[in-house]
């Protein structure tokens, strides 16, 4: 037979369609994007083309990491409790150790206060007789004579100066003619009996008392009243009737 026979599995293939347009093929190749080492890019990926992505392809938090995450948190809640509790205790501490300091200061304060007022005490009672000495001779003391006045106002204000720093220091003296008789301020030397003041009144200042800053510095030597006598406490006799 003449001709050509084209198997039965095989199409005819017309050879115009096997051509190749060479310029078709330069513009693509032009228009494709070039790498720095001089091939083609890849297709874009599903991803960076906006293709949603399959489920199931995120990895699921798996029991142990949970496990271990509740542990973590387990333990920075005990080790918060444990800053707390020494947080309380370290403040406890600190405000008994300020309340210690407080109190020390406060007796340091008061011990040298004291200690203060036990020097001053010492030094003014063993001035004190000399005050009585200026003051018994003032009182004995007559002057007649011009010149004898003169000494005696020289005197006088020299007594007045010692009284005025005895002031300063804060010491006063005791007024206790009149008064009841009180241990606390008056040592009692003599007793006798008076018609003018009951019983335990004092009746006459022998040594003159001290205060100082409300503290006795020195008690009042006085003699103290016995009330009336027996004389005049025993009831009237009554008289003889017929």
């Amino acid at each position: 037979m003449t001709g050509d026979i084209t198997p039965p599995h095989e199409e005819r293939i017309d050879p115009r369609e096997g051509a190749v347009d060479a310029a078709r093929v330069e513009e693509l190749l032009e228009t494709l994007p070039v790498n720095p080492d001089g091939g083609t890019e890849p297709m874009a990926s599903a991803q960076d083309s906006g293709a949603p992505e399959t489920a199931g392809t995120a990895p699921d938090a798996t029991p142990d990491s949970a496990a271990s995450g509740a542990d973590r948190v387990g333990q920075l809640e005990a080790e918060l409790a444990a800053l707390r509790s020494e947080n309380e205790s370290l403040k406890g501490q600190y405000m008994r150790i300020a309340a210690d300091f407080d109190n020390f200061r406060k007796r340091q304060t008061r011990d040298k206060e004291d200690q203060r007022l036990h020097i001053t005490c010492t030094t003014l009672t063993e001035i004190l007789p000399v005050v009585d000495n200026f003051d018994r001779a003032r009182q004995q003391l007559n002057p007649q004579s011009e010149e004898a006045q003169s000494l005696h106002r020289s005197y006088q204000n020299l007594y007045k100066q010692l009284v005025d720093v005895f002031k300063q220091l804060g010491v006063s003296p005791m007024r206790v003619e009149g008064e009841p008789f009180d241990p606390s301020l008056h040592e009692a030397v003599l007793r006798e009996p008076s018609e003018e003041h009951p019983e335990d009144v004092v009746i006459e200042e022998l040594q003159r008392g001290y205060h100082l800053d409300g503290r006795v510095l020195r008690h009042a030597l006085v003699k103290v009243s016995m009330g009336p006598g027996p004389a005049a406490s025993a009831p009237p006799s009554e008289g003889t009737s017929d």
